[in-house]
């Protein structure tokens, strides 16, 4: 007997000394229903993990198949006999009495007996892990075992927790780090927030990461969301009174266990996922926007520590954020300043050379009144001629210049300004996709399939395909009320069974085309430019009914 004990003494202790090697939670519980029955001989065992509020949250078996499977899932539900695990020592049943699981005393059961112990983290009950059908039943020093096996599985949870919120907190300072280095590198606003969203979703762990931003009226809209959902999310504006409004106000984030249950939810979408944090994007007492992570329904609750390091990063994102509006300022100031030079150059070059070219005109007007010879005329007006036609050339290089300063530009990175110039109108920020043959091509400059499209497309049809976005994204952003919309730009390649072609769709959910258009408007130039490439344009209703459809197409040749 003594022998035995020893035995199983030093199995514990090799089980102990496992478990506490491990930094994944996962892997500690999974290994913990593999060695308690191996310590005690049960039959099998099962782990309830528990959330903040003592909800069953996640839940691993070991030993059970078909019935007896059904029934230990039935037990992690049956509050009347979890809560009669005490915290602190093991519970024995001899049998499971069927009031204590919600079943009636004649109803089939395959649990014999049943052994029980709480495992804590930081005294707090993080799992209920518990035995069945032990032949003989279980004892007193079973419950020994489990009580072991349960204190070191708590210190081994604890150290796993703390692992990783040490590793989230270096991810979510790299994270910030790079998008610092981004922005000061030269990033547009936009792109950052792309990123933004990117990196908040997949170091937080969640399904989807939405950027809430202020809005035309003093609203929140989400401009910017990656990951599951995300295309439903953009354009939604966020209640007055909801929590996006109090987060930023009051510059304190949230955590909410579970948008799918949450009785005051007013915005549908949202209503597809379960936990979510609210993370206010502040920086000098001015708030920039709400962060928002949201993870899938039935997935671990974010905690105070995934609150603590996503706002340590919102906060961080917002300064970058101000420092791109800070260097959008001075944009816009050597705009103005280029505009000055621009009109020097009209005042110091092409006026002074009419002014010129007048003078000369003045000369042969005088010379013909005194009779000089033709001869001699000629050469005043030829110069006078040339003078001109120098004039002419030096007017439209600027005036070129003033229309188009991104001509030269590739056309993705020319259809990327015209949906950031876009946001200005519409109030959110409308979606691009650039395909060729029907692949999305990567935004990466100097990227394979961003120099194929470039050679497909001639510089006056990028001009058009520029201006139909352009025309398109401006007429949902005065007529049509959207709150989101879409830009497709599809390339095609010439093959011997097709000459190849573009194709323009910008789709909002507006309120659809009016009733009595005028009779020119930018739609008939639309209509125009097709029509001079012997291409297609159409105007319509978009999916559902609802909203505006344009498409533009056109031959590349």
């Amino acid at each position: 007997m003594a022998g035995r004990r020893t035995q199983t003494e030093s199995e514990l202790l090799s089980a102990v000394v496992a478990l506490s090697r491990r930094l994944d939670i996962t892997e500690v519980l999974r290994q913990l229903a593999q060695t308690a029955p191996e310590l005690t001989g049960a039959a099998a065992a099962a782990i309830s993990v528990l959330d903040g509020r003592g909800i069953d949250e996640r839940f691993y078996t070991h030993g059970a198949s078909g019935g007896l499977a059904a029934q230990l899932d039935e037990f992690r539900r049956a509050m009347a006999l979890m809560a009669r695990i005490p915290p602190h020592e093991p519970l024995i049943l001899d049998e499971v009495p069927p009031s204590l699981v919600g079943r009636s005393d004649e109803a089939p059961t395959l649990v014999r007996n049943f052994l029980a112990v709480a495992v804590r983290v930081r005294h707090i009950v993080f799992a209920h892990v518990y035995l069945v059908n032990k032949p003989g039943g279980f004892t007193t020093q079973d419950g020994e075992i489990m009580a072991a096996l349960a204190t070191a599985v708590g210190v081994a949870v604890e150290n796993a927790q703390l692992y990783q919120a040490s590793q989230r907190r270096e991810s979510w300072l790299a994270a910030g780090q790079g998008i610092t280095t981004m922005l000061l590198s030269g990033a547009d606003e936009d792109e950052a927030l792309n990123v933004i969203a990117t990196q908040a979703r997949q170091v937080a762990g969640a399904a989807t990461a939405a950027l809430i931003l202020p809005s035309i009226g003093g609203q929140l809209v989400v401009e910017i969301a990656a990951g599951r959902g995300a295309n439903a999310l953009v354009g939604t504006r966020m209640p007055a009174d909801g929590r996006s409004h109090t987060v930023l106000a009051e510059g304190i984030g949230m955590i909410v266990d579970s948008l799918a249950g949450a009785y005051t939810l007013r915005v549908s979408a949202l209503r597809e996922f379960g936990p979510a944090l609210y993370a206010p994007m502040r920086t000098s007492g001015r708030g920039v926007g709400v962060m928002l992570l949201l993870r899938d329904r039935g997935a671990a609750s974010f905690d105070q520590a995934d609150l603590t390091t996503a706002e340590s990063f919102a906060a961080q994102a917002a300064l970058a954020l101000v420092l791109a509006e800070a260097r959008h300022a001075q944009d816009v100031s050597a705009m103005v300043s280029e505009r000055g030079r621009i009109a020097r150059d009209l005042h110091d070059l092409a006026i002074q050379q009419l002014f010129a070219t007048g003078m000369r005109l003045e000369s042969a007007r005088r010379e013909a009144a005194a009779g000089v010879a033709p001869q001699g005329l000629v050469k005043t007006l030829t110069a006078a001629l040339d003078s001109i036609d120098s004039t002419v050339r030096e007017i439209r290089a600027i005036v070129s210049h003033l229309r188009n300063p991104t001509a030269d530009e590739p056309i993705a990175e020319r259809l990327s300004h015209e949906a950031s110039a876009a946001r200005a109108l519409l109030g959110f920020a409308p979606s691009l996709v650039l395909l060729l043959d029907g692949t999305a091509l990567a935004s990466a400059p100097g990227d394979a399939a961003n120099a194929a499209a470039e050679e497909l497309l001639t510089s006056s049809l990028a001009d058009d395909v520029v201006a139909v976005v352009r025309e398109g994204l401006s007429n949902a952003g005065r007529h049509a009320s959207a709150s989101s919309a879409t830009v497709t730009v599809a390339l095609e390649s010439p093959t011997a069974a097709r000459p190849g072609g573009v194709t323009v769709q910008v789709e909002d959910d507006g309120v659809g085309l009016p009733l009595k258009p005028t009779r020119r408007s930018g739609l008939a130039n639309l209509a125009d430019r097709a029509a001079a490439r012997d291409g297609a344009f159409a105007a319509g209703p978009g999916r559902g009914g609802r909203g505006t459809k344009l498409e533009w197409s056109a031959p590349l040749a």
